[in-house]
């Protein structure tokens, strides 16, 4: 009999569903938006039970479009938007206020405090993580601080927290699984990366009783089961992982100095680098790649905040194309030798700057810049920002991967990825399959039930789509690069 696999991926817009077969082949998708939520300045949030409802609704619509019912679904993957933070009433399941969402800045002061504490060595030394809005461990601490009742009631053992996965495995579960991954516990600013637990010291330092916290599993694991009357029966749910950490796994970085980049509204890079937990002296952050079976393998990641977002804002913001697609055939009619440098930092610069106070620039522009060249020092940011991340890897000594492999939107345009090879000087591999993020929640669940057997047998399933090698000369490759750092120069604000 054929085994499938329901894989759910919640992000950031949208709640989606997709269903592989046992080589890892997607054969039917449902998805969702949902509204974001901006109560003040900086804040963002999502409504916890719409995310619920969306997420159950597109499971029940991508089972029944692919013509099964929930027999024949031998398990469940999660992945999820990392950081984004749920409090929830132990006793009646209902959130006691929004989810505050990974981007939401409303901690910002806090954070500011604590670096002024010289707590930062200690937090880094024992998460990975720089202190920072962006990690959960000050958003529950901002919601039991300022929600009435809500300190008393976590101190009586009645609140529980949870990453996006954790929510959702107690809604599906019916309560009886409190339950999160490695991955997802590593980006909470509360997890010992190195013990692999919950440390007692930053619980106290955020005033957060353990109490709330969930198990910490592996990411292949036995997480529970369904309620029957969800879906139509009882279903395993046996892998979970954040959506980056997923999509390394989708993407079959399973050596160490393998790596992958993922382009979306923002970028993320994550680089494997095995056994060893290297501590980044370039401000990248140290996490957790995956955990299977006990052993844990440790990875070094970059977060870029403006990617997509960047063409976005040229079609919406100053409405220079009418859809992102049009971006490629501009970007290869534009004068490839202008100085025109698209700086975006609309929210600040992430890795390896982390300057919130810096603010976007277009430079060089000359009396013959026109919309090409603008659309394309657009698209090149995007391939400059990855640079400057790989820079960051290669000064912490981790060892550079010979190859790239890229998902997301943004690289179905040959332009930026061959762009991206020439600038990283290395070459640069797009997947057949671009569903990283899902892919990954679906081997891990699929290793856990035995539908695959081992990560090498997941590696065999990877292919490639596209193969993109480095075409441009050296001098000209520094050459651009040290302009785009000049422009950084011009915006930051250290």
């Amino acid at each position: 009999m054929a085994k499938y696999i329901l894989s759910i991926d919640q992000g950031t817009t949208s709640s989606r569903a997709i269903i592989f077969n046992e080589q890892g082949l997607p054969l039917q998708q449902a998805q969702q938006e949902f509204e974001q939520i901006f109560p003040e300045d900086g804040w963002v949030e999502h409504d916890p039970e719409t995310i619920w409802q969306t997420t159950l609704e597109v499971c029940q619509q991508a089972i029944r479009q692919a013509r099964l019912n929930a027999f024949d679904i031998t398990c469940i993957g999660i992945t999820n938007q990392r950081e984004t933070t749920v409090v929830w009433d132990k006793n009646t399941g209902k959130p006691i206020y929004n989810a505050i969402v990974w981007q939401d800045r409303r901690t910002a002061e806090t954070c500011e405090t604590l670096r002024q504490q010289g707590r930062e060595p200690i937090i880094a030394g024992k998460t990975g993580l720089l202190i920072d809005p962006y990690f959960s461990a000050t958003k529950i601490h901002w919601i039991l601080e300022n929600i009435e009742g809500a300190k008393e009631k976590a101190q009586q053992g009645e609140l529980l927290f949870g990453t996006i996965d954790s929510f959702l495995l107690w809604r599906l579960s019916g309560g009886k699984s409190h339950k999160t991954d490695a991955t997802n516990a590593s980006r909470t600013m509360l997890f010992n990366i190195h013990e692999q637990q919950w440390d007692n010291d930053l619980l106290d330092l955020f005033s957060i009783p353990k109490s709330m916290l969930p198990e910490v599993c592996d990411c292949s694991a036995d997480f529970g089961s369904t309620l029957p009357e969800l879906l139509g029966a009882e279903i395993p749910i046996t892998g979970i992982a954040g959506d980056q950490q997923a999509a390394l796994i989708g993407q079959a970085c399973f050596k160490p100095g393998m790596a992958k980049s993922t382009y979306g509204t923002g970028c993320f890079m994550i680089l494997n680098t095995g056994k060893t937990a290297v501590q980044s002296e370039n401000r990248l952050l140290t996490t957790i790649g995956y955990r299977l079976n006990g052993d844990v393998t440790y990875a070094i990641e970059g977060s870029i905040f403006i990617a997509g977002a960047a063409i976005q804002w040229l079609r919406d913001g100053l409405q220079l194309i009418d859809h992102a697609s049009q971006s490629e055939a501009l970007a290869e009619s534009a004068d490839q030798k202008s100085g025109v440098y698209l700086v975006p930092a609309f929210t600040g610069l992430g890795a390896p700057y982390w300057d919130p106070n810096a603010r976007g620039a277009i430079t060089g522009l000359t009396r013959d810049t026109g919309i090409k060249e603008i659309v394309a020092a657009g698209l090149r940011s995007v391939c400059y920002q990855t640079r400057d991340l790989l820079e960051a890897m290669a000064a912490d000594g981790a060892s550079l991967p010979s190859t790239l492999r890229v998902d997301g939107g943004m690289v179905q345009n040959n332009w930026l990825v061959q762009f991206l090879a020439n600038l990283l000087n290395t070459d640069v591999e797009r997947p057949q399959i671009t569903e990283t993020t899902a892919l990954g929640a679906a081997y891990l669940a699929g290793l856990h039930s035995g539908i695959f057997c081992s990560l090498e047998q997941i590696q065999k399933l990877w292919a490639c789509e596209q193969k993109f090698s480095p075409e441009m000369k050296e001098a000209t490759r520094e050459k651009l690069y040290q302009g785009w750092l000049d422009a950084v120069r011009r915006v930051t604000s250290h």
